[in-house]
């Protein structure tokens, strides 16, 4: 089921708008430094364009690849004026996303599996467990049953904070003491939403990377022991990245990604930051699909990711 028009097109938009007002800002006042005073696209153009999105994060393999597809459109067009620069980039970035299959406002397979389960992981600190609430908010607006799992035993405030998430939402959190098994608060989540008919659960997961040989064992065994209830889960292993760190985003994204087999982003805290290019670097290099962005505090900040309307909106004057 999509979810794009629970709140209506337009408030979307003009939440994306808002929410990527300094990215939006950021980047076309580079794009414009680096066409001032041509009339056409030369090599010179291309370099400071070039520039343009590596200063905007989108980094440095993913602006080689738009690069590339702009060198071969000119050379194919022929004479192509600067004024012409600014949509042929929002449609190569959003053609080179789109052979990503990034373009997904699909947010799971939850009206096939039942319960669907979502493991989210993630460092402390880039809105994991604000996520799942949200997430738990959209979902039960679906008419889904949700239940959330505080497996972040870890530390204590992450229990309280996602208990507090299910308070507010109105879904049941499923916890033991700090200190716990996460695996065992993980199995316990499952018997009881498998018991009481649920549709989605939202599994939080400790968030710190001390090491990638311990995080991949824990994570496999908090996914062995959800599978003995469970056949075949989790159906979605989530990644959530602060947009706001720009390049150390794509670190935290190498570092799950060679621990767990990540299936989908959630990329957060876009609305504070000029930094929003990190979504298309993200987004083309790990070939994983951004699911969600995160542009705001409200229960509906949080969106289904459509790569074209975010390139656009990102882009565009």
């Amino acid at each position: 089921m999509a979810f794009f028009g629970l709140f209506g097109n337009k408030t979307k938009q003009e939440t994306l708008d808002k929410g990527l007002e300094k990215s939006n800002t950021s980047v076309l006042s580079k794009i414009s430094h680096a066409i001032a005073g041509r009339s056409t696209i030369d090599d010179d153009v291309l370099d400071d364009l070039e520039e343009a999105l590596i200063t905007s994060d989108v980094g440095v393999e993913t602006t080689l690849r738009i690069i590339e597809r702009i060198q071969a459109r000119v050379k194919r067009d022929k004479y192509v004026g600067t004024s012409e620069l600014q949509r042929m980039l929002v449609e190569e970035t959003c053609a080179l996303l789109a052979e990503n299959d990034s373009n997904s406002d699909q947010p799971s397979s939850a009206d096939t599996q039942s319960p669907y389960v979502i493991m989210v992981v993630g460092v402390n600190g880039v809105g994991k467990t604000t996520t799942i609430g949200k997430l738990a908010y959209m979902y039960k607006q679906a008419g889904k049953k949700v239940y959330l799992g505080a497996a972040d035993t870890f530390r204590a405030a992450a229990v309280e904070q996602l208990c507090i998430w299910g308070e507010r939402v109105g879904v049941p959190v499923i916890k033991q003491q700090q200190g716990s098994d996460p695996a065992s608060v993980a199995f316990d989540t499952l018997q009881s939403a498998k018991a009481n008919g649920a549709d989605v659960v939202l599994i939080d997961t400790a968030g710190r990377l001390h090491n990638k040989i311990n995080l991949m064992h824990e994570l496999t065994k908090i996914k062995n022991v959800m599978q003995k209830v469970v056949p075949g889960a989790p159906h979605d292993v989530m990644l959530v990245l602060d947009g706001s760190t720009g390049q150390n985003a794509f670190e935290q994204a190498r570092q799950f990604t060679a621990a767990t087999q990540v299936s989908s982003l959630a990329i957060t805290k876009l609305d504070g930051t000029a930094k929003g290019g990190v979504v298309l670097g993200i987004s083309d290099q790990f070939k994983i699909p951004v699911r969600y962005i995160g542009l705001g505090e409200q229960m509906t900040d949080l969106q289904p990711f459509n790569a074209e309307q975010f390139v656009k909106t990102l882009l565009h004057n």
